[in-house]
């Protein structure tokens, strides 16, 4: 949702002399942190332009008054024009996000990335007369975007232990495609501490890098070497004239390299792992994007290395950790198995299979539900075995351990010992039993509170402390698990039945036409959403529709929903125009809310015609209705209206639209225009609309409307969503 369509109203439609234009541009923009310019007449000349437009285009304001292709030919070359003229001869706005465009004066050229709207203007008496022209510049943020996401695949590699040379070939790529013009080498350094060792230059010819593979650390060897032997960057604009490459310059000539940017790589305690440097192949002087460049990557390839050196320090003590990585390993897959299980009782149930045979042959799981001690699992490798939890004298003696477990909250164990066996209560241990030679009783704790306890048993002596300390953190990973699964069932349980009621039970039966409706939550539904739909019957045979969107999530957005539904149902009994209506939720919006809360609304009133249906409805900031006609054609109705709960004033007209047997009415929120596919792109009208205009037959029923409308954005965008969705559609019958 955005206000941008106020502020181009104000600029946009305008009957004022050009000076006068001109002095509202700059008491409007000339302080604004976005681009603006002012073109006028079929040749775009540039009639009045803000402080920013010349600082990214270049230029200086004096340069107003003549065509824009003539003072930035640039532009002309990248299609600006072209759009600009289909925007003068259309009257059709033209908007874009990121898009890119080579800017900025011969010589100091650079590649921005822009959001852009091309909005036509028009004089007193509506004939376009120019082009208003407003953008936001988005470079830095795309270029954070592309950094963190190279940032993320190369710690991924680090993660999972890639090979170290293709970690740092990887990075040195990925570097190569973010800042077009580098060529990326990382000299590591050699075990004596006294020289540097290719460890990656993909882009650098063969013979360069093993030529520099083994050169010494010094003061004046090359960029590098340099930089590793004072532990700072070191900056070399000019190979040709700098004397640090004096006895490698031929070197560089031969490889075509002419400067060269050096960043010693430095671990966590501040000592050299080796160098990262940028190459280019012209004389060059490092931006601020080259140097922001170096220092994070010259992180990331210092965690590489890091790693690396731990591994291969891990791989010299392979042996003596062996037990410690497979006990750590059996930990996490269990506990990973044990977190997938979405319910209470599955957790506890995996906890139990997973421990046999790992830990001990025999185990039960115990929890307390309603203060009574109930067995929920037990697992055993055969039934042989699982029989002797069968047993009665075997069976108490745990259930007497698990009580006291319970009791104290902490382990209990026992063994043979060539004694009897007993627990703290004086009574005998499991362990007393001649089958059973050892046990661990583990207490099931989460947020201080012992609700249950897993036993192990084993039939071939004790269980030593290894296994116990095992068993003791995996139950603390799976008590966590399972308590979670318990509060997650209970959220989403609760979550589903607050939205169900602020949504109707099912959807009435409306004469002459048909209704359909989906709704699918957000992520996993654990909150209440904002987005709601109703359809309710009003006096004299009319109906009352409407779709809409509460800012935010959970509570307050349910109390909001709730307010805005029942205020609809009670406004639209007494009042007989829509508008009225609206009027009346806005102010209940304004006086009974004390956060900042806004709503798009969607409200319409419908009325039977001979052999149609006729609407009123108001859009109030809402997305805009679609009307897909019998014949496949899909109409936009963008009735203007503001946001409801922001302004005591949202005074508005109704749009009229009639249904012809056949027509559908369709509406959305804004979870489905602005769904967005892998690569983030918006699924938004346009898209809507085409789904709609796809649709086989000449009449398609109301809900084959939705399912066609709910497959198309789950198939742009994945099941998974971060807002609600919403759609209501009506279709005439008769």
């Amino acid at each position: 949702m955005t206000i941008r369509s106020d502020l181009l109203g104000s600029v946009t439609e305008s009957s004022r002399s050009a000076l006068l234009r001109s002095e509202e541009y700059e008491d409007l923009f000339d302080q604004a942190p976005v681009i603006f310019a002012a073109l006028s007449g079929p040749q775009h000349l540039l009639e009045a332009a803000n402080p920013a437009f010349f600082e990214v285009f270049g230029g200086e304001r004096r340069a107003t008054g003549a065509p824009v292709g003539e003072l930035f030919p640039e532009l002309g070359r990248q299609g600006v024009l072209d759009r600009l003229d289909a925007v003068y001869r259309t009257g059709t706005a033209y908007r874009a996000r990121g898009g890119r465009l080579v800017v900025g004066t011969p010589g100091a050229e650079r590649e921005g990335f822009f959001d852009f709207t091309y909005e036509p203007r028009r004089d007193g008496s509506g004939r376009i007369d120019g082009v208003i022209v407003i953008a936001v510049e988005t470079t830095a943020h795309h270029h954070a975007q592309l950094l963190a996401a190279e940032q993320r695949v190369l710690l991924e590699q680090i993660a999972r232990d890639a090979p170290l040379g293709e970690t740092l070939t990887g990075m040195a790529r990925a570097i190569e495609e973010l800042a077009p013009g580098l060529l990326v080498s990382v000299l590591l350094l050699d075990a004596d501490g006294e020289r540097l060792r290719h460890g990656a230059g993909p882009s650098l010819p063969a013979f360069y890098n093993e030529l520099i593979d083994g050169i010494p650390i010094g003061p004046r060897v090359g960029s590098c070497g340099t930089a590793a032997y004072l532990r700072a960057p070191v900056v070399v604009s000019d190979i040709a004239a700098d004397p640090r490459w004096e006895d490698y310059r031929e070197l560089a000539a031969r490889a075509g390299l002419a400067a060269c940017w050096s960043t010693p790589i430095m671990s966590g305690d501040d000592q050299l792992l080796g160098t990262f440097a940028m190459y280019h192949r012209t004389p060059k002087e490092p931006e601020d994007k080259d140097v922001a460049l170096s220092a994070a990557f010259a992180r990331i390839t210092a965690l590489a290395i890091e790693r690396h050196h731990a591994l291969e320090a891990g791989r010299a003590a392979q042996q003596r950790e062996k037990a410690a990585r497979e006990d750590l390993a059996f930990v996490l897959e269990a506990s990973t198995a044990i977190t997938r299980e979405p319910h209470y009782f599955d957790c506890l149930q995996c906890m139990a299979r997973l421990t046999v045979p790992a830990l001990a042959p025999l185990c039960t799981v115990h929890v307390v539900e309603d203060g009574r001690t109930r067995l929920i699992a037990a697992a055993a490798p055969d039934p042989a075995t699982e029989g002797l939890l069968a047993a009665a004298g075997i069976r108490d003696d745990i259930d007497r351990a698990v009580a006291r477990v319970l009791t104290c909250g902490r382990t209990e164990t026992g063994g043979t010992s060539g004694r009897t066996e007993t627990g703290g209560d004086g009574a005998p241990a499991p362990a007393a039993r001649p089958d059973v030679t050892g046990y661990a009783c583990v207490p099931l704790t989460t947020r201080g509170r012992t609700f249950g306890v897993l036993t192990l048993l084993t039939t071939d002596g004790p269980l030593d402390e290894h296994v116990v300390a095992l068993a003791e953190e995996l139950a603390r990973r799976a008590a966590s698990s399972a308590d979670n699964a318990h509060q997650f069932t209970d959220r989403v349980r609760l979550a589903r039945d607050l939205q169900a009621g602020l949504l109707p039970p099912e959807l009435p039966a409306v004469p002459g036409a048909e209704l359909a409706a989906s709704y699918h939550p957000a992520g996993e539904g654990l909150d209440v959403g904002g987005d709601f739909y109703d359809v309710f019957p009003l006096p004299d045979n009319r109906w009352a529709l409407m779709v809409g969107d509460v800012c935010g999530r959970g509570a307050a957005a349910a109390t909001t929903t709730a307010m805005v539904r029942h205020t609809a149902r009670a406004a639209a009994r007494l009042l007989n125009d829509p508008s009225d209506v609206v009027a009346a939720i806005n102010e209940a919006l304004t006086e009974g809310t004390t956060e900042d809360t806004f709503v798009s609304l969607v409200y319409g009133e419908l009325r039977h015609a001979v052999s149609r249906l006729s609407l009123d409805l108001i859009r109030a900031g809402h997305v805009p209705p679609l009307v897909r006609r019998a014949d496949g054609t899909v109409e936009e109705l963008a009735h203007p209206g503001l946001l409801l709960g922001i302004d005591r004033d949202v005074a508005g007209a109704p749009c009229h639209i009639e249904l012809s047997p056949g027509d559908s009415l369709v509406l959305v929120t804004d979870g489905i225009t602005e769904a967005r596919s892998p690569e983030g792109t918006f699924f938004d009208e346009h898209r809507l609309a085409d789904a709609l205009r796809s649709l086989p037959g000449a009449a398609p029923t109301a809900a084959s409307v939705v399912a066609a409308v709910t497959a198309a954005v789950t198939a742009f965008a994945g099941d998974s969503t971060p807002d609600d969705q919403a759609a209501l559609v009506l279709t005439a019958t008769s």
